[in-house]
């Protein structure tokens, strides 16, 4: 797989500021505001949206990174632009950013591919794909006192998969997550709310608002990944239907968190930090997208 070819920051100008000091200013500022870190992440969850809209609550995920533990970054964003029914990696050997480049992890990337599970991205519909490019200022922000080459990333495009693949990729990936020097970024938005998205469910009796009907949607779904069991919120979107475009990340991870849990002697917590709606609906007429930050801890039992 090994390539000279770089993926363009492509999202840059727009999604995002294409500017290094405009954008390094804002991120410093997010993450100042995020507060104090609650202690060092094995993975996290985080929004993929416009920075205007969920960077700040991105932030929060972000400050639970010890940038001097980790060496390598796995990000595991879903495909919005293409339809696939399994995992794909990247053929590029940087992704750049306007903070600078981020060198891939070729070793694994083959390593992985020699599993014969994964596919390679299209070059194209990987420039056109935001899920994970979206985390990768970020990630050139928290690890800006690390040297390029002192660290790699291994980008995982996710597809539409059923509960027995999340399951395989899970028991694939349940390696690397119990390294406490690699990292997981899960890149997932939350609900996506109004005509415009297909879905609407709302109760018109409601006391409540409808903004605050999605939140209370979404928070039982937090409560479900909190739950570390991939069948709890496989069986909750299931019942519900909530349009989170990065559950199939999610259950990966929790799937891979649960391989490693059952062989190992370590507690696992992932406690959700920050939520933020683009928009607060009161009206049939309105849509919003939710955003989350979710971070992982594992600690050995005492």
């Amino acid at each position: 797989m090994s390539s000279h070819r770089s993926r363009a920051a492509s999202h840059a100008g727009t999604w995002y500021s294409d500017s290094p000091r405009d954008l390094d200013k804002q991120l410093s500022e997010w993450l100042e505001k995020a507060g104090d870190r609650k202690g060092a992440a094995r993975a996290i969850i985080s929004p993929h949206a416009g920075y205007t809209y969920c960077g700040a609550t991105a932030a929060y995920a972000y400050k639970q990174i010890v940038p001097e533990k980790v060496n390598r970054i796995f990000i595991l964003g879903p495909s919005h632009v293409v339809y696939l029914n399994g995992c794909a990696l990247t053929a590029c050997c940087k992704y750049r950013t306007p903070l600078g480049d981020l060198i891939i992890d070729e070793d694994v990337n083959e390593e992985l591919m020699r599993t014969d599970a994964f596919e390679t991205m299209d070059s194209r519909n990987e420039e056109s794909e935001h899920s994970i490019e979206m985390q990768l200022p970020f990630i050139s922000k928290v690890m800006e006192h690390r040297s390029p080459r002192s660290f790699t990333i291994v980008p995982i495009l996710v597809g539409s998969l059923s509960n027995s693949k999340q399951a395989s990729y899970g028991k694939i990936l349940a390696k690397y997550i119990e390294n406490p020097e690699n990292l997981f970024i899960i890149s997932s938005d939350f609900c996506h709310w109004g005509s415009r998205f297909r879905f609407s469910p709302h109760d018109p009796h409601s006391d409540k608002s409808i903004h605050e009907q999605i939140a209370q949607l979404d928070r039982q779904g937090m409560e479900a990944i909190s739950s570390l069991d991939p069948a709890v919120f496989n069986e909750y979107l299931k019942k519900t239907q909530n349009t989170i475009c990065g559950r199939n990340p999610i259950c990966v991870m929790l799937q891979a968190a649960e391989h490693f849990r059952l062989s190992n002697n370590h507690t696992h917590e992932l406690e959700f930090l920050k939520y933020s709606q683009s928009n607060k609906c009161r009206s049939t007429s309105d849509s919003s997208v939710s955003y989350a930050a979710g971070a992982l801890f594992i600690h050995p039992r005492k």
